[in-house]
């Protein structure tokens, strides 16, 4: 399991941005995927927040390796998200933990980290760079 949350989380990011680098146009946006759980430091989440990690590492440098190119290198970290693979082998009542977490006391919605990301690569954003948009209701 380590191996493959790896390979999918950091390795396939890794490489990915490999090719956004070479291929990008000046004024192009890149958006990584993280997730809160990597501030919140959640026991059971060790393997996928610390893949998870290395994406937050690897988003910070690309944004300053690509100096020079007018490109931004962002990511957005959502939390508990309401999507098949969230309610996947999870009861009734850890969804409600989950949901109760965030101030907004709901979950998000697919809808909410679309948003952020589109805003990450619309016109309307031209100077951040580098950062983390936690998508989160608050959690973090």
């Amino acid at each position: 399991m380590y191996d493959q949350i790896f390979n999918t989380n950091t390795r396939g990011t890794f490489f990915l941005l490999r090719q956004a680098a070479k291929r990008l146009r000046e004024g192009g946006h890149i958006v990584n995927f993280l997730t809160s759980a990597v501030g919140l430091a959640m026991p059971g989440y060790a393997v996928y927040a610390g893949s998870k990690a290395a994406v937050k590492i690897f988003t910070n440098i690309m944004a300053k390796e690509l100096r020079g190119r007018n490109i931004t290198v962002n990511a957005v970290a959502p939390g508990p998200t309401a999507t098949d693979l969230f309610y996947q082998g999870k009861s009734e009542e850890l969804i409600q933990k989950f949901a109760q977490q965030a101030p907004l006391e709901r979950l998000g919605q697919p809808e909410d980290i679309a948003n952020a990301v589109a805003f990450l690569v619309s016109p309307a954003e031209s100077w951040i760079n580098g950062q983390i948009i936690r998508v989160n209701g608050g959690i973090v």
